[in-house]
């Protein structure tokens, strides 16, 4: 057997575990049912337990472990589940999710996004197209169905075009989508909203103040801001010389062919859409003129009675971005006929929501499990026993490797458990508040940043994220035999530069005390 057919082989292996592994992981939100029972259980058997853990001021505090099967307990348990541990719980997170999706449903359906990347992808030339066709796939994280959907087979067209292997271009474009999923230049975009307001929860239902390294408030929905910022340009280029450098030369070797019939012009932007892009333009400068107006009028920072300075336009950052996607959605699809009337607008908000029934479910069940958590003291007990192994260790002197060591954990586990949310609610009640014990200078959003990049790279290697079979069909278009372990053989050289680089830069932001966003 020849070296090629063993690593084939090799690589199969490991694919193949890892996909009867994932499958055998029930959906998080059984194993949030479970974790209810179980703490429930838990605390049936430890309750009354009393441990020591040390204040914000330095002074000890004592702690004890309710019984939830106590009939009190049992009572709290039922007259909070809806409102307070889950519509309520964390001042309202769930609405804010739910009305930024909003906004980026208008725009979705109104058909903008998909215009947006013909209009970009279309325009390029032979050089510029890898890294722009990067770029474009980490924008389109506001919007994934059109990543995922139109740029990456777009992207075989448009190589397909140059007489290239088209796996080349949807190889990149797959990159920027999945990979590149947490950066952004835009702030407060959906991933934002749910890294940032969950992680806010995960501190303050355990103590830990919800700050920065210097003792600053954070502002979820921009507090990477900076960090991703930056992400954006050092991925596309980091991208751009691994598609140069190594995938190119590989996939430039293999055959391919072209399905009968294809028309390359099958994504072009028509005239319509064309027509629909100038009204968006317009729409987007009337709504951030309105945004600004807002900002420096009713919005404007002022200083309360206590000498605080309040900036309203932040706190409200969530409505002032759904109204900008709104208007920007709205006036594309006036021009391209897509809306006719305000009730086509409802109907695009409607049909948003109606894609975040599993968000709702999965809320309800993770939140009520958080709810006991904190009440309970079991939460506290499990982070107390957690640093205290960790600082046993001695690892609290070493704050860079416990960074280099989260986001290790969170990629091997990313490759066997999908979903960016439901992960996060599972790993974040867990790690914010332990990290922060065993070493204050892991803060929140040193924690929820490093989750970030642990979770984005590793998406592209893994069986289980939720559109891969989709990007396999997209590929064997051109190339019918090909396996998904080839795939993945294809995007590990993206996903070990993006984890390298990409922590590298986490860590210098760390080690410079540079804010992450504001």
């Amino acid at each position: 057997m020849s070296t090629a057919e063993t690593v084939k082989q090799n690589g199969s292996g490991v694919i193949s575990f890892i996909e009867k592994a994932g499958k055998k992981i029930p959906d998080p939100i059984i194993i949030f049912i479970w974790f209810i029972l179980g703490a429930f259980a838990l605390t049936a058997l430890i309750g009354g337990l009393t441990f020591e853990t040390q204040g914000a001021d330095g002074n000890p505090v004592i702690h004890t472990i309710k019984n939830m099967t106590d009939p009190t307990h049992v009572v709290w348990f039922f007259d909070n589940a809806l409102l307070q541990n889950w519509l309520g719980f964390g001042n309202g997170i769930l609405g804010v999710i739910l009305i930024v999706m909003l906004g980026v449903g208008v725009a979705e359906s109104s058909g903008l996004f998909n215009a947006i990347i013909k209009k970009l992808g279309t325009r390029l030339k032979d050089k510029y197209l890898a890294p722009a066709l990067i770029f474009l796939g980490i924008m389109s994280s506001i919007a994934t169905d059109a990543g995922y959907l139109i740029l990456i087979p777009l992207a075989g067209l448009l190589y397909a075009g140059l007489g290239k292997n088209p796996l080349i271009g949807m190889a990149a474009a797959f990159a920027g989508v999945s990979a590149g999923f947490s950066a952004n230049l835009l702030p407060a975009t959906p991933v934002d909203v749910v890294i940032g307001l969950n992680a806010q929860i995960f501190a303050e239902s355990q103590g830990i103040p919800f700050t920065d390294a210097n003792g600053n408030e954070l502002t979820p929905a921009t507090m990477h801001y900076y960090f991703i910022f930056v992400s954006t340009f050092m991925l596309v280029g980091i991208g751009a010389w691994v598609t140069k450098k190594f995938v190119e030369p590989r996939l430039s070797k293999m055959s391919y062919e072209l399905p009968e019939g294809m028309d390359l012009s099958d994504f072009a932007v028509t005239e319509q859409e064309k027509k629909g892009l100038k009204a968006a333009l317009w729409g987007l400068l009337l709504s951030l003129g309105l945004v600004v107006l807002l900002a420096i009028g009713p919005l404007a920072p002022y200083v309360d009675e206590s000498g605080k300075t309040i900036t309203p336009y932040l706190n409200n950052v969530i409505l002032l971005i759904t109204l900008v996607f709104t208007t920007v959605g709205a006036a594309f699809g006036v021009a391209t006929g897509k809306f006719k009337s305000l009730q086509d607008v409802v109907k695009a908000m409607v049909a948003q929501m109606n894609t975040m029934g599993y968000i709702l479910v999965l809320t309800f069940f993770c939140y009520n499990f958080l709810g006991i958590l904190g009440y309970s003291g079991l939460g506290t007990y499990i982070t107390y026993i957690g640093a205290s192994g960790l600082s046993a260790l001695g690892l609290q002197q070493f704050p860079i490797l416990l960074i280099i060591g989260f986001v290790i954990t969170t990629g091997l586990i990313n490759l066997f458990v999908g979903g960016l949310t439901s992960k996060w609610m599972l790993l974040g009640p867990i790690f914010v508040p332990m990290l922060y014990q065993v070493n204050p200078a892991m803060t929140p959003d040193l924690v929820a940043a490093a989750y970030r990049v642990a979770d984005s790279s590793t998406n592209i290697i893994t069986p289980m994220m939720t559109y891969a079979g989709v990007i396999l069909a997209f590929m064997r278009k051109y190339k019918p035999d090909l396996s998904f372990g080839e795939v993945i053989a294809m995007m590990i050289p993206y996903s070990v530069a993006f984890l390298i680089f990409w922590t590298s830069l986490l860590v210098g932001f760390f080690a410079f005390n540079i804010p992450f966003g504001f």
